[in-house]
């Protein structure tokens, strides 16, 4: 379980939680309640998780996403304040979640997302984020030379020992709809392949990882995870930094829904882990984390 990280939606408002058809036993949170869903998963030994802030606040340039009075920078000096070194908490550095495009880059009036101009936004939210408390802050958007930006920015202003999460190998999956609706981030226009990569290429994995080491990325995530297990194995044959993997919402929907209608066993869950973690991933971003916890503690107690 020392692998696992739980992701978390954050939204507005106040007493809170919401549903989300698409992902069963997933919650969008206020923030004055994401600590019952925090608690429950100490409880179960679950302590690695990852914030997914959810707002209606959406502008051209994504000013909602670095505010240090923020949605997220507040829920982060919320849980610091109240569990401290109990968990390690990872940020999600993004705009897609932030934008009236719905893209995760900064869009001119062409609808043509702008690479550099991005950069200087993701640098705000990188060190905000670190600035409230987060242990790691880890950029999703597949701009490039983003890894670098915030690294240098991170670096100048005191947070050299905050790490970075790179998504360096996001393939423009079609498994990403239940996430879009539970962070109301779908495109308003178009899709994100002008920046997520190709899933039939192979190789450039490897040139975009090779990349992000020589910016200062401290592991490596591979998205999806399950269809992309060669991935995994071949970033962790070639690297010597932690390779992350990320099962994205599309994959657990279809294993939960599966459950659901009784299609497949529950074991099904623990061997899509397995088979992640064998391909070579040492940390793993699931929504099954949770519920599998807690799982093994009562079969523990059982014993």
């Amino acid at each position: 379980m020392d692998e696992w990280i739980y992701p978390i939606f954050v939204t507005e408002g106040e007493k809170k939680k919401e549903v989300i058809p698409s992902m069963p036993g997933i919650h969008r949170f206020s923030k004055d309640r994401i600590a019952e869903e925090i608690e429950e998963c100490l409880e179960a030994g679950i302590h690695k998780f990852m914030l997914f802030g959810v707002t209606d606040q959406k502008s051209e340039n994504a000013w909602d996403a670095y505010r240090e009075d923020g949605l997220v920078q507040e829920t982060i000096r919320m849980l610091k304040n109240k569990y401290d070194s109990q968990i390690l908490l990872a940020t999600d550095v993004c705009l897609c979640e932030y934008t009236e495009s719905g893209h995760c880059g900064i869009v001119d009036e062409k609808g043509t997302v702008l690479n550099d101009e991005t950069l200087p936004v993701l640098q705000k939210i990188a060190v905000s984020h670190a600035r409230a408390g987060a242990d790691i802050v880890a950029p999703s958007d597949m701009m490039d030379g983003r890894v670098g930006a915030i690294r240098d920015a991170l670096d100048e202003n005191g947070f050299s020992d905050v790490s970075i999460l790179s998504y360096s190998v996001k393939y423009a999956s079609n498994l990403y709809g239940p996430f879009r609706e539970a962070a109301n981030s779908s495109p308003s226009f178009g899709d994100r392949k002008s920046y997520q990569m190709d899933y039939r290429n192979r190789s450039e994995a490897v040139v975009e990882a090779q990349a992000d080491v020589e910016e200062g990325a401290d592991m490596l995530m591979v998205k999806p995870a399950g269809m992309y297990l060669d991935i995994i194995r071949e970033l962790k044959d070639r690297f010597h930094i932690p390779i992350a993997a990320y099962q994205v919402s599309g994959e657990y929907a279809m294993l939960a829904n599966g459950i659901k209608q009784g299609l497949v066993s529950e074991a099904v869950v623990e061997e899509s882990l397995l088979a992640i973690r064998r391909a070579g991933a040492s940390v793993i971003v699931t929504y099954f984390a949770k519920q599998l916890a807690q799982k093994y503690k009562e079969e523990f107690h059982a014993i």
